[in-house]
């Protein structure tokens, strides 16, 4: 018997892989509509909606672009540092 991966695996990967193919902040609601389907999310969860799903990816999208986006800001501060101390000694 197959196992059901939980919801939340299918969101994570949505966004995931949704982030790695576009790399945009928005997600599209034709993308999403063909993961939904292609792979095996309504088989898997058919008293969740579409409209429930993207909203879940939505946010999940949101959440790894704010936790690049500060990771990329600690970095630069990181390397303005080190930029300023090899300019002073």
């Amino acid at each position: 018997m197959r196992r059901v991966p939980k919801l939340t695996d299918y969101v994570e990967i949505a966004a995931a892989e949704y982030i790695r193919e576009t790399g945009r902040d928005e997600l599209d609601s034709r993308w999403i509509a063909e993961f939904f389907q292609d792979n095996g999310v309504l088989d898997d969860y058919p008293q969740l909606d579409l409209v429930a799903f993207y909203a879940l990816v939505q946010k999940a999208v949101a959440k790894h672009v704010d936790r690049a986006g500060k990771q990329a800001r600690r970095h630069v501060d990181w390397m303005t540092r080190l930029e300023r101390r090899l300019h002073k000694g």
